[in-house]
């Protein structure tokens, strides 16, 4: 009989589960669950509101995709339980949250259903940012080096700043949790009835370095004598390498999944990072960018390299034996889709109906029909903030070049090069940084469905670029780490690198840059470029300055 396993990706805004044949890499089914809390960045369920840069979940919604789509997906595909060998997870990250000793999560109490602070804290949470800020001019008067394997500034994304956020607003409510820990690594316990820390967070989003550990405890005093002890207090759990076995499915939670106790259950990991091998990714210099509302970018190498503003450097942190960085930009397809529901005319709506075109596929015909450089203008990509390479969640999004005349598909199509030049800064700070990058890799949902996005991508990289052969990467990437947690004893794989080459995917069309078209897009580049360090590294602070109004304005 085929053995089977299935990988689940829980995303920003919803979770997706696929089961794939372990010996041909088959995709059978997949199933998706939109949270039906979804994000929460103005109030929580009880109407209870929030601040600014709030982004929260709730871990309801988890256990609620694991119930929805793994017997979706084994019922569509017709696969009995006792042919499921494995079974593996991704996350968005860095998302947090607080649990008692026993995983029960705190908004979960009735006593904290109505604080913030008891909810999972998503990656795109910012209001943490000015403890992030504290953190890094601690580290830099301490000569800190872990500051410089990330780019030189720890993210308010991560781990730190969210947990010292909690601790300020309210210390009781820090006290009371018995364990700070990613989503991800919850839902495993979940499962297994294990706790474990998956190395892939605990390296990029919680400074954690396989040779040295965490910041001695000196570091966290010197942020607040409370934080001392927060490594032993709140993180206190090994640190478990990927490809590795997390446990085996409890009795309870073969009861929620459909899946027989005693299923081999792979420790956690990251959504950009699990898709590495689904796009048979094998060694050093191939760069994926896994592209949707917002975008990761992934590389391994040989050596550990210092490069500025990238996300992290992490020792096995993608695969064995080599080093994987990450770096990202925190707005893509976020933006795009920002524009479609905030500046269309009411004309292009009825015309697209009109025609019985969707409003994205209507405005992407009119984008297409635009030559490079022909609308005159200019954008930067920071309209959710910057992560690489500026790291700095408080710039802000620009257009520059617009007139009366100016129309909404070219500046939707300025948008889309926006992003494209931003990834074209990051690979370059790779290079110039003893990081090569020879291949560029695209998976995720605009890569899937934006031939135009993605030949803009490639006149601007100047690259070819291979696209993923999975509609849905990170949980194909997630399945075949299940695979390697069965091990080929139970028919599974006892190498990723063997795993992926079965069950990784891509697809026969490649985009390959038109030289005409990156002739002109090398001249919009050198005017991103004056821009992006004009705005972006202190010549002029008006973003920041208009951010802090905006909050003084909205605390009134």
């Amino acid at each position: 009989m085929a053995k089977y396993s299935i990988g689940v990706d829980f995303g920003s805004l919803s979770g997706r589960a696929v089961i794939v044949n372990v010996e041909s890499g088959a995709e059978l089914a997949s199933a998706v669950l939109d949270y039906p809390h979804a994000v929460m960045d103005s109030e929580l369920p009880d109407g209870t509101k929030l601040g600014v840069d709030w982004a929260l979940q709730h871990p309801q919604d988890y256990l609620d995709v694991l119930h929805e789509t793994i017997p979706q997906v084994m019922k569509e595909a017709g696969v009995s339980a006792d042919d499921v060998i494995g079974l593996g997870i991704d996350f968005t990250a860095c998302t947090v949250m607080p649990v008692k000793a026993d995983g029960t999560p705190l908004c979960f109490l009735e006593q904290y259903r109505s604080n913030p602070n008891a909810y999972v804290k998503l990656w795109k949470h910012h209001a943490a940012q000015k403890y992030a800020t504290k953190l890094n001019e601690t580290a830099e008067k301490m000569g800190e080096t872990f500051l410089k394997r990330y780019g030189g500034k720890i993210s308010s994304e991560w781990m730190v700043p969210k947990a010292w956020q909690i601790l300020e607003e309210d210390e009781a409510l820090y006290r009371d949790m018995d364990y700070f820990l990613e989503a991800a690594d919850w839902v495993i316990w979940q499962m297994t009835g294990v706790q474990t820390r998956n190395s892939c967070t605990a390296g990029y989003k919680a400074i954690y370095h396989k040779q040295t550990g965490y910041p001695k405890k000196e570091f966290y005093k010197a942020l607040d004598p409370r934080l001392e002890n927060f490594v032993e207090e709140k993180l206190n759990c090994p640190i478990t390498p990927l490809g590795s076995k997390a446990g085996e499915m409890t009795e309870a939670a073969a009861k929620l999944t459909g899946l027989r106790p005693g299923t081999a259950v792979a420790v956690a990991n990251v959504d950009a990072h699990v898709t590495v091998p689904a796009v048979k990714i094998d060694g050093p210099g191939k760069m994926l960018a896994i592209m949707g509302t917002s975008t990761c970018h992934m590389l391994m190498s040989d050596e550990e390299k210092l490069v500025p503003g990238i996300c992290g450097v992490v020792e096995d942190g993608i695969l064995p034996g080599f080093y994987g960085y990450e770096a990202g930009q925190s707005c893509v397809g976020d933006h795009f889709a920002w524009f479609i529901d905030n500046c269309l005319p009411a004309a292009y709506t009825e015309d697209a109906k009109a025609k019985g075109m969707n409003i994205h596929r209507y405005l992407r015909e009119k984008a297409e029909a635009l030559k490079p450089g022909e609308s005159g203008l200019v954008a930067l990509d920071w309209w959710n903030g910057n992560r690489s390479v500026l790291v700095d969640v408080d710039l802000t999004g620009m257009m520059l070049g617009m007139t009366l005349a100016t129309k909404p598909e070219e500046i939707y199509r300025a948008l889309i090069e926006a992003t494209a030049y931003g990834t074209r800064k990051i690979i370059e700070t790779f290079e110039e940084n003893g990081v090569p990058v020879h291949e560029f890799y695209a998976s995720g949902g605009i890569s899937q469905k934006d031939p135009m996005t993605m030949q803009i991508y490639a006149d601007i990289i100047k690259k070819p670029i291979k696209i993923a052969g999975s509609t849905q990467g990170p949980a194909l990437g997630s399945a075949i780490f299940g695979a390697l947690a069965a091990g080929k004893e139970n028919g599974g794989y006892d190498s990723i690198l063997e795993a992926e080459q079965v069950m990784g995917n891509l697809k026969d069309i490649e985009y390959h840059p038109i030289p005409e078209n990156s002739a002109v897009y090398d001249k919009l580049y050198a005017e991103y470029n004056i821009l992006h360090d004009y705005f972006g590294r202190g010549a002029n602070d008006v973003m920041k300055r208009l951010k802090a109004l905006k909050i003084e304005i909205k605390g009134k």
